[in-house]
């Protein structure tokens, strides 16, 4: 559906300084598409590299009329509010694009194609938060794969599970790896083309429907890196464990948060020391043994706001803490990571 010649502006309304540009935002990092416009009137004009410390430049604009002069073929919705519900403000902005012929790529829950039945040609509109056809309850059968199959899984939500699976799958490719990324989540799924959407699935049919699709991505591959969602330790979170039933991961990556005490909006919610963490996720990924010893290959620590020395201290100090590999892939590349998959 996009290419790299694919033109696509993104439409991320208080999203590069608030707190729910995450898509837009990994879309930016991770997408090999011609980025051509950012929208966010609260930021326009000012530098995208110097706010977001990604390393692109690309104008920031104020509205979507703006954002035609770049001539867009596609708009990706890029923010992801609290619920998932496309925000009233913004519906005006996504009408002129549909109106000028641009494609939508929408990954809130908020479905846009019923909205607009009367597209011009070669025009669509790709919502991406919708339950696939077919599923079933979880059966187990990933385990008779021989591809190793690592899952990211985090001590909360947001903090870099996807950066970390997409990190480590670019390693892997530079390695010369035979890999695959799965992608569980709406960013992700823009970037790779391809995923399932695992909040849009009935709970019933979570675990099969992760099943389905590891099944699906292991054709010739070696590796599969499986994009987490949630936490374990979160009061909120449902994801994780049909993540890892129905992935039957062979390793877990963690992520964390540099520093993180708590559940970052739940104050009263604490994160215990990772090596409990740690003992916590091995212990649901065997089931007490059922489905044999799944271990914690390394730790992908979030130093986000800190200086390369406080990193590299925070990271040294992880290491010795846990007895595991640890590094910052968005710094410092998956390849630390990747050898700690690929050991034994």
């Amino acid at each position: 559906m996009l290419t790299a010649k694919t033109r696509v502006a993104i439409l991320l309304e208080d999203g590069i300084k608030g707190n729910h540009g995450k898509t837009g935002l990994a879309f930016l990092r991770y997408s090999d598409t011609d980025i051509v416009a950012i929208i966010d009137r609260s930021c326009a004009g000012e530098s995208l590299a110097q706010l977001t410390q990604i390393d692109r430049h690309i104008p920031i604009v104020a509205d979507t009329k703006a954002a035609l002069v770049y001539q867009p073929d596609v708009l990706l919705i890029g923010i992801a509010p609290s619920g998932g519900k496309l925000p009233a403000s913004l519906e005006k902005e996504i009408k002129i694009a549909v109106d000028a012929g641009v494609s939508i790529i929408n990954g809130l829950h908020t479905l846009l194609e019923p909205k607009y039945p009367n597209l011009q040609p070669q025009q669509w509109i790709w919502d991406i938060r919708q339950e696939p056809p077919g599923l079933s309850i979880g059966t187990a059968k990933v385990r008779s794969l021989l591809a190793r199959r690592i899952l990211t899984v985090g001590t909360d939500m947001a903090i870099g599970k996807m950066s970390t699976s997409l990190e480590i799958h670019r390693a892997a490719k530079i390695a010369g790896i035979k890999a695959n990324f799965v992608a569980t989540g709406q960013a992700g799924i823009a970037i790779a083309g391809k995923g399932i959407a695992l909040d849009a699935v009935r709970v019933d049919f979570a675990a099969g429907a992760v099943e389905k699709t590891v099944m699906n991505a292991a054709e010739d591959n070696e590796l599969i890196i499986i994009e987490g969602q949630g936490s374990l330790l979160h009061p909120g979170s449902t994801a994780t464990l049909p993540l890892i039933r129905g992935s039957q991961p062979t390793g877990l990556i963690l992520v964390h948060r540099a520093g993180a005490k708590h559940i970052r909006d739940l104050p009263d919610v604490s994160i215990p020391p990772l090596p409990e963490v740690i003992k916590l996720y091995e212990t649901v990924a065997s089931a007490g043994g059922t489905f044999g010893e799944v271990k914690v290959k390394a730790i992908a620590l979030n130093t986000f706001g800190m200086d390369e020395d406080a990193a590299n201290q925070v990271i040294q100090s992880t290491q010795e803490l846990t007895g595991l590999p640890c590094s910052d892939v968005v710094r410092f590349g998956g390849k630390t990571l990747l050898s700690a998959i690929t050991a034994n």
